[in-house]
């Protein structure tokens, strides 16, 4: 080797003075950090609909590094009951299906699971309350630049990105629009159709019998078949570092507002103000009909005091006279241009035995089983698989977990039209 090359290696590898590094490190962060900003606003029709806001959570306390924030609406029916027992309970029950001691990108997949276990876990609980009212819920935690969202019924997350592009978050789980949900609850013994009033036709939207619920999935509802089913729909993203704000609100909003226009209309507007145009937006459009609860959150890059405003997206006009938009519940519908947002994340099956793994929670040293629904510890004899089904059948297998609880095990086959339930009522 020439001395020419030697001087040249020892050019590339010459050390870089701690405090260049530190500095470094430093500017990194800043760059990776971000803030949260938020508003609310809603007006009252029948004082049905729940908000919950908590921007400080941490997953080990004391620790700000493990910050992570949470955003709800629960929009009520037939009373508020429902939605204020699922405001109360939800974020508990989510947080206890998450295992201990992991952080960073495995909690993440984790909450995911999680989910559906605390959404499940809040149902069980209400009905054994024997009230009758229910409610929907759009649920979505905030940790860094990762947005997670679950939901059942017809409450709305949309994303909007510096690219321009309105993302819905959610799918609704209306009957009218959803034809996976209509034929999920014909195959598991209800009926769907519109009101029968005697000597005329039939009107009004879709719905399910017994009951007469618009909606095929939701929290509550003890009064409805089983086939109404809490499971939530779970749609996991990540936006760059530009970030993004995220629109959440009650169907109030929504009948009387497309995602599209809500997001334009409070564009480079702070959180707080955006909020209340939202819903002063939807009244001028429809007036007062339902409850109208509105919360807008921005994911701000560091050292910016608002989120910075997106430029209107361009639109082909022939291409969308031609085409039309597309569903807002298309799975396949693309959520921003190429780096701005990266979907990590999507399932809306109803089924558990698709939903929470196969993971069997052992306690060697009791040899107990832990319920992946409702966290309870059980003997191993006692647990009965979430794919365990009648006896020499080839799908059954009861050796495979999740294991449920008894409990747990009868609201699954209840849901899936297996076996009536009715919930067991404490004082």
């Amino acid at each position: 080797m020439s001395e020419a090359e030697i001087t040249r290696m020892k050019q590339k590898t010459t050390s870089v003075p701690l405090g260049t590094l530190i500095g470094r490190e430093l500017r990194n962060d800043k760059v990776e950090q971000r803030t949260i900003k938020y508003g609310q606003a809603a007006l009252a029709k029948k004082g049905e609909d729940c908000f919950l806001i908590k921007p400080d959570c941490q997953r080990i306390p004391g620790n700000p590094l493990t910050s992570f924030s949470v955003f709800a609406i629960f929009d009520g029916h037939n009373g508020i009951s429902a939605a204020i027992f699922a405001k109360e309970n939800l974020l508990n029950n989510v947080l206890s299906a998450i295992p201990e001691g992991i952080s960073g990108e495995e909690w993440l997949q984790a909450l995911r699971r999680a989910l559906v276990a605390g959404f499940v876990k809040t149902d069980i609980e209400f009905q054994q309350k024997g009230e009758t009212s229910g409610t929907t819920v759009t649920f979505v935690v905030i940790d860094g630049w990762t947005i997670t969202v679950a939901s059942v019924g017809d409450s709305r997350c949309i994303l909007d990105t510096q690219g321009g592009v309105v993302s819905l978050l959610t799918v609704d789980h209306r009957l009218e629009e959803n034809e996976e949900e209509r034929q999920r609850v014909t195959a598991s013994g209800g009926e769907v159709g519109r009101l029968n009033v005697f000597g005329c036709n039939e009107v009004g939207p879709l719905r399910c019998w017994p009951g007469g619920l618009c909606l095929s999935r939701s929290i509550g509802d003890t009064d409805v078949g089983e086939f109404i089913v809490p499971v939530p729909h779970v749609k996991q993203v990540k936006i760059s570092n530009a970030g993004g704000r995220l629109i959440i609100a009650s169907d109030g909003i929504w009948d009387a507002l497309s995602s599209d226009s809500a997001a334009e209309s409070c564009r480079g507007l702070p959180a707080e103000l955006a909020a209340k145009l939202v819903v002063k937006k939807a009244l001028s459009s429809r007036g007062l009909k339902d409850d109208t609860t509105c919360l807008v959150v921005d994911i701000i890059p560091y050292d910016h005091p608002i989120l910075p405003p997106t430029p209107r997206k361009k639109q082909n006009l022939l291409t969308s006279f031609l085409f039309g938009r597309r569903s807002q519940n298309a799975r396949s519908n693309k959520l921003s241009a190429v780096g701005v947002v990266e979907e990590l994340f999507e399932e809306g099956s109803a089924m558990l035995a698709e939903r929470l793994g196969k993971d069997s929670p052992l306690d060697s040293s009791s040899g107990l089983f832990r319920c992946a629904v409702c966290q309870a510890d059980q003997p191993a004899s006692e647990g009965l698989s979430v794919n365990s089904g009648p006896f020499f059948s080839p799908a059954s297998k009861p050796w495979e977990g999740p294991f449920l609880c008894a409990t747990c095990r009868m609201k699954k086959d209840a849901m899936e039209g297996k076996r009536p339930s009715r919930p067991i009522i404490t004082a």
